[in-house]
């Protein structure tokens, strides 16, 4: 971009934002009374067809549109962008696809997006800026193993009618080979600097992998009745209904509109504030997905009920482990089954109690600490359903499957003021070659050392991995000066260093996974497998292919200020 059209952009972005500021003063999300509106189930779409009884691949196709969305039953309807197969079937989140174990899904992702936002953004973070008027987004199935080309990578960006593209886009069909472990995923817009702004926008929506002949025989609750995806995110409003978003950054002179974390007082369940389920005295299984920009939420019931968890991000567990609490970091995941006949009371609160930002932000209040209300059915209801004492197994992990060892190094950068103005991994920008190129079909050790005060949520792409231990990093001031001056853990001296305490991983978080929770001041070591999980044999697809894939945090606005790297896989 020319230096002219650079200064055209920032005067654009500077009107824009001024206008959007003035329409409309800050709604009150206490004055809205909780869980009046019913939990919708969001439209389900089928990734396969049937012929003869026989399932068979699919072509979807599946656009994004601008609507008016209802929140809440006493807020104006909210202008939003909604995925979805047509414009009247558009929803927030959109329609949850569901797909089958090695059956081929193919998406035709169509922008019909308007040519401006309707939220604020900053063109002084790295950003897809097309060349005309129009709004880039691009599609990324998280937690999805397919190829290169169909991960949705933050430059193969385009605009309505693909009238612009960004400079890594290839093709407008994506390829999801559906060749993984069954599992719960999500898909969400990934463009470049427009990614926390384009999901506050609506641009979300479930994905399930299933696989019949292995999960029937479970005996877990099934079922649309009883099975549902609870997407859950965080949003503030003005009185006209709009999303409210600072247009003002933390750093104005820096980045006009760029802030560290987005945090809304309403806290959305499948497109409703704090909604409303009325259920059965048996067992149900909710697919839960942390949507949020930044919020974590720590899960748990009023009457103390329990969680019996069965899957994380997109892998089952081995077995069910019980929990009474749950912390999910953005975007991820825990398949959990909540047995309503254990509950001493007709109505039960799924509330929430994590800091923001976390860990040591604000505690919640009596707002943001509630998240939904399940009204039971006072009398006994028929279920066949059961928790197995074991799910499905896969390889136990061990440092020896390891071929190489790397260092990941987390990084915050603050102005004058003591006010953050980037991130980075391991103190390169998103545009600096490529440093990560591991080997298709092997396993590396990736120690991933945290000198922030905030937990980051590391999602790999193509890569499942499992934390092997965690470590508080000691003498931390003086290594974090020597890593900031040189940025190399060895002439840091990191062995000794990384001799703190040791922190156990939850029983939950020890098997596969495609996020984790980065704790501050630590060093946390994960084996990353770049290879299918479920069968001994390679990727149906070239994954050493451009534009290659990424890793990054999942706190969006940590993401899009540039806290990614990317990753080439080498055959």
């Amino acid at each position: 971009m020319t230096i002219f059209n650079f200064i055209a952009f920032l005067f654009l972005s500077a009107a824009f934002i001024s206008t959007w500021a003035a329409d409309g003063g800050l709604f009150t999300s206490s004055n809205l009374k909780m869980f009046v509106d019913d939990l919708p189930d969001m439209p389900r779409v089928q990734g396969f067809s049937l012929m003869k009884g026989v399932p068979v691949s699919k072509s979807l196709k599946i656009g994004m549109y601008e609507k008016k969305w209802k929140f809440h039953r006493d807020l104006p309807p909210t202008r939003v962008f909604a995925y979805g197969t047509s414009r009247k079937m558009a929803t927030v989140p959109g329609p949850t696809i569901e797909a089958l174990q090695g059956i081929e899904t193919r998406v035709t992702w169509k922008n019909h997006l308007p040519s401006k936002h309707i939220l604020p953004w900053d063109p002084t973070i790295p950003t897809a800026i097309p060349s005309s008027n129009g709004i880039p987004t691009v599609v990324h199935l998280h937690g999805g193993i397919h190829e290169p080309e169909s991960d949705g990578n933050a430059n193969a960006w385009f605009t309505a009618g693909f009238k612009d593209k960004g400079p890594a886009w290839s093709k407008k069909t994506y390829h999801y080979h559906n060749n993984q472990q069954p599992g719960n995923l999500w898909y969400h817009d990934h463009a470049m600097g427009l990614t926390r702004v384009n999901l506050l926008a609506g641009l979300i929506g479930a994905y399930i992998v299933h696989h019949p002949d292995t999960e029937a025989p479970l005996g877990l609750p099934s079922g649309d009745q009883f099975d549902l995806p609870l997407i859950v995110f965080d949003r503030s409003f003005r009185t006209d209904g709009s999303i409210y978003m600072n247009s003002t950054g933390n750093n104005p002179s820096i980045h006009p509109q760029w802030q560290p974390e987005y945090f809304g007082d309403a806290i959305i369940v499948n497109g409703k504030a704090w909604p409303r389920l009325k259920v059965h005295r048996r067992k149900y299984r909710f697919r839960i997905i942390n949507a949020s920009n930044a919020r974590f939420f720590n899960f748990s019931f009023s009457n103390g009920m329990a969680f019996d968890h069965v899957g994380s991000d997109s892998v089952y567990l081995a077995r069910p482990i019980r929990l009474h609490n749950l912390l999910l970091a953005p975007s991820e995941i825990a398949d959990v089954i909540v047995d309503f006949a254990t509950s001493t009371s007709d109505e039960v609160i799924l509330a929430n109690d994590a800091n923001y930002p976390f860990p040591s932000g604000d505690p919640t209040d009596e707002i943001n600490g509630k998240v939904m209300k399940f009204v039971i059915n006072s009398h006994p209801a028929v279920d066949t359903s059961r928790v197995p004492a074991k799910l499905i197994e896969y390889p136990v992990p061990t440092a020896k499957m390891a071929v190489n060892t790397r260092y990941v190094a987390m990084y915050e950068y603050v102005s004058p003021a003591d006010e953050p103005t980037h991130l980075y991994l391991n103190g390169k920008s998103y545009d600096e070659p490529v440093t990560e190129t591991p080997k298709a079909g092997t396993a590396e050790i990736w120690n991933v050392i945290n000198l922030t005060e905030d937990n980051h949520p590391l999602h790999i792409h193509l890569g499942l991995f499992v934390t092997l231990e965690q470590r508080k990093l000691v003498g931390l001031e003086e290594f974090k000066a020597c890593m900031t001056k040189w940025n190399d853990p060895h002439r840091c001296n990191i062995s000794e260093h990384a001799r703190g305490k040791h922190i156990e991983v939850p029983s939950h978080e020890k098997g596969w996974k495609n996020v984790y929770k980065m704790s501050p001041g630590r060093l946390t070591k994960i084996l990353v497998r770049f290879s299918l999980l479920h069968v001994d044999a390679p990727y149906p697809f070239n994954a050493s292919s451009e534009p290659g894939y990424v890793y990054h945090c999942h706190i969006l606005d940590h993401e899009d200020n540039v806290m990614m790297r990317p990753l080439k896989i080498i055959p």
